[in-house]
Order: C-alpha cells, then sequence, then structure tokens
C-alpha cells in the first residue's frame, strides 16, 4: 500500500488559486482513476478535479470553501502498490526516523522543543479558538501580525460564518487606514515592530487604492451581495485597466460574401458533420491567419521583457446563464481547418454554458476574441486579457446602404457590414502594428472565396 497525493492543478497563466466549493467523495470512498473528487471555482471557470489514480480516499486535507494555492495537496488517496508521489506526512517522517535515524532519540527531543520554542515565540497560535480559519487565513494573519483578538472579531462572510481571505484582507486595510476595531488593547505591546511598519503600510494603500465611496441606500432599494466570481472577475477587470494601457482601433468590414457563403452551405454540413456552422469559426479562422501574418500581437509582457508566443491559442469569451464570463481556449488555432474549428467552437461553447470545462481548457490562451453582436452590440471597447496584449471585438452583422464600386462606375446596393473593436496594450503594440493587424482581419474577410469547398 502506497499513498498518492491529488494536488491543485493549474488552471491558467493568472489564476494562482481556487476556492473549493464540494467535496464529491468522502473518506472511505473507493476512486477509480479521472472520477472526479472534488469542485472548484476560480473568476475563470468552476470544475471538477478528477483522481491520477485508482484508490481509497485516505484523507481530506481541506474544507468547503477554504481557498487553495495551485500545487497545495488537496485529497491523500491510498493505493495498491508503488506510485510516483508518495505522500510526505508527518507519521510516515517519524516511522522513518525511528527505523534509520543516527541522531540519538535525546538529541532530537532537544532540537524539537528549540524548534517549538522559537516558532511559539515568533508567531501567533491560533490552535486555541473554537472558530474554523482555513490554512490561508491562518498564514496572512500571521505574516501581518493580526493577534487572537483581532481575529475572533472579524465577521466572516463564508459558510457558517467562516472568516475568508476577502474578509481579513478588508480588515486589513480598514486597519492601516485607522478604521480596524479591538486592535488598541492588543496591539500596545508591540510598538517596537510597529515604528518599522507603520509608515510603509499608512502610506502604499492610499496611492494604490481609490477610497471606496459609500452608497446610500433608500427605502426600498434591494442589496445584491457580489458572487465569489462576480467579486474575482471585477478584480481582475480594475487590474488589467491599471495595467495595460488600453487603446482601441476600429474597422468595418463587409461581410456580404461570407454571409452568402455560409447560407449556401450550412443546411449540408449540418446533415455531413452533424453540427452547426456559425459565424465564429470563420472569425476565428481569420484572426489566427492575422496573427500568423503578425506575431508580435501573439505576445505577453514580463516586466521589461517580451514574451512572443510560438503556439496561437485563441480564447473564446463566452457568456453564461448567470451572467458571469468564461474564456475557453482553442489550443493551435491555426492548425486547425475549418471544420475543425467549428466542431471546437461548438464543442467549447456546449461545456462553458454546462460547467463542464477543464481546467486546461481555459488555459496558456494568446489572444482573446470576444462577440459582442450577440447582443445587438454594434462595436466595444473590450479589456485585455491579461497577460495578453489584445483583444478583438466582433459587432453585430448588419445589412446597410453602401456605395459599391466596380469597373463600370460606383452605384448604391444593400451590403452585410460590422465593426471590429481592436483593444491592445500601448505600452508594447504601437498604433501601426494595432491598425494594421485588425485590417488584416478585414481583409481576410472581405476577400472570402464564395465557391469554397467546406
Amino acid at each position: 500500500m502506497s499513498k498518492f497525493e491529488l494536488k491543485l492543478p493549474q488552471m491558467g497563466e493568472s489564476v494562482a488559486e481556487a476556492t473549493l466549493t464540494n467535496w464529491l467523495k468522502e473518506v472511505g470512498d473507493t476512486i477509480e482513476m479521472d472520477e472526479a473528487v472534488f469542485e472548484i471555482a476560480t473568476d475563470k471557470v468552476d470544475s471538477e478535479v478528477p483522481s491520477e489514480v485508482d484508490g481509497v480516499l485516505l484523507e481530506k486535507r481541506f474544507d468547503v470553501d477554504d481557498v487553495i494555492k495551485v500545487g497545495e495537496v488537496v485529497a491523500v488517496i491510498q493505493v495498491e502498490g508503488d506510485v510516483d508521489v508518495v505522500v510526505d506526512d508527518s507519521s510516515d517522517q517519524e516511522a522513518a526516523v525511528e527505523e534509520t535515524a543516527e541522531v540519538p532519540a535525546r538529541e532530537l527531543e532537544v532540537q524539537m522543543a528549540g524548534v517549538k520554542e522559537s516558532v511559539s515565540t515568533s508567531v501567533p497560535d491560533f490552535s486555541s479558538s473554537e472558530r474554523f480559519y482555513s490554512p490561508l487565513v491562518k498564514n496572512i494573519a500571521k505574516e501581518e501580525n493580526v493577534s487572537m483578538d483581532e481575529l475572533e472579531a472579524i465577521v466572516g462572510t463564508g459558510k457558517e460564518g467562516r472568516v475568508t481571505k476577502n474578509d481579513i484582507m478588508a480588515y486589513l486595510e480598514n486597519r492601516s487606514n485607522g478604521n480596524a476595531t479591538k486592535v488598541d488593547t492588543v496591539q500596545q505591546p508591540e510598538t517596537k515592530t510597529e515604528k518599522v511598519a507603520t509608515p510603509e503600510p499608512s502610506k502604499a494603500p492610499v496611492a494604490d487604492k481609490p477610497k471606496e465611496s459609500k452608497v446610500q441606500v433608500g427605502a426600498g432599494d434591494e442589496v445584491i451581495p457580489l458572487t465569489r466570481m462576480g467579486k474575482l472577475i471585477a478584480h481582475h477587470m480594475v487590474e488589467s485597466i491599471s495595467t495595460s494601457a488600453h487603446v482601441q482601433s476600429f474597422v468595418e468590414v463587409d461581410v456580404t460574401n461570407v454571409v452568402n457563403w455560409r447560407n449556401k452551405v450550412k443546411n449540408a454540413f449540418q446533415e455531413r458533420e452533424g453540427e452547426k456552422l456559425t459565424f465564429t469559426p470563420i472569425f476565428m479562422e481569420a484572426v489566427a491567419m492575422a496573427l500568423k501574418k503578425y506575431p508580435m500581437m501573439n505576445i505577453s509582457l514580463d516586466g521589461d521583457k517580451v514574451i512572443k508566443k510560438k503556439n496561437i491559442n485563441l480564447g473564446m469569451a463566452a457568456a453564461l446563464p448567470d451572467g458571469n464570463l468564461i474564456v475557453p481556449v482553442i489550443k493551435n488555432a491555426d492548425q486547425l481547418n475549418l471544420v475543425g474549428m467549428a466542431k471546437t467552437v461548438n464543442d467549447l461553447a456546449s461545456r462553458a454554458r454546462n460547467n463542464q470545462l477543464k481546467p486546461d481548457e481555459i488555459k496558456d490562451g494568446t489572444y482573446t476574441v470576444t462577440n459582442v453582436g450577440s447582443f445587438g452590440s454594434v462595436f466595444g471597447t473590450p479589456i485585455i486579457n491579461q497577460p495578453q496584449v489584445g483583444i478583438l471585438a466582433l459587432g453585430a452583422i448588419r445589412k446597410i446602404p453602401s456605395v459599391i464600386e466596380t469597373d463600370q462606375g460606383e452605384y448604391i446596393g444593400i451590403r452585410s457590414k460590422m465593426y471590429l473593436s481592436h483593444s491592445y496594450d500601448h505600452r508594447v503594440v504601437n498604433g501601426a502594428l494595432g491598425g494594421m493587424f485588425v485590417k488584416a482581419v478585414a481583409d481576410y474577410l472581405e476577400a472570402w472565396d464564395i465557391s469554397r469547398e467546406i
């Protein structure tokens, strides 16, 4: 018998942690390989995490609503035979020490006593509290010198009144601004550390974060708390605006050939492939071709270094039934033909709406496309999905009167047109590159072959 550590997998470049929302297995339950063990949620996706081995659930390291960092061990599974990853728990270590240790037991006891004494003098002890605190909350409290009395006084918004990461971070912000309660009595003995720590925290939050104005709630007003995903999305949107210098370019595109061609082949395509042919895969193909032509749009900025991405992985923003947004990623989009693109788009969109996306399917995007036209918008100014440097919004296709140029002269006709709205990071993408890229997408669509076979 051996033990396997099931860790929280990587869920995207900008995702460092996730919230445990539900345990699907209990201790003692038999688990098969690839069977879901627990559910997690981030600002990008709600997903199930499957087991990598067959076995029996031996231990659950976290509770529901706990915030878990990527790479942390969430569960321990007992398996038959040997596995590559074995649990390094304290009980196994103690047994190994008893059998193979070369250091006398008395010396070990002295060393352990010294370690316990040093830890107890430098780190607050929260074990005496009857209230549950997640490991993340405890670590933040220790790092920020939050005493036991302070932690007990924080009102928790998590399940059964638990203190969440957002709760303690809000308390720390209030404390740095002098608005925290029950601090004076506890903080007075630690005046030595306050002399060093007070000047910097009191200034930094004021400079970095604008003060939130309190909105007056009138009679009959309904107060609706933001959901967990809503809070995270709001945070990432503000973070993107403060990180990237957003600039927009707009191009009007004549997509009459695309519309006529799709109307001609869509029924035969559905009969043959069992899939609907929407406009989205056509637009995705055009964007992938433009990224191949202008690879400096397929980059990320890391400090003072530009990371030029090898693969073209297109993020496809999809609206969820609850009003939130998720961005599944089409990997190596430039290598797909139109049939493959259509099948991938339909599959990701369907599973996104049903919360069935896997963590790997919403990470490693290099450029994002969002369809604001599905809601009737003519154009928009989308916010960049960090750490990418560009995002393209597709406007609604409208039939409008237009001047048509021919060899015989000019005349007015009805054409199908739309706007492409390109937001890009002006720190690394200048106006020429941003404009040429979106123009390349437009040229590809306007030159669409009406006789193309699929």
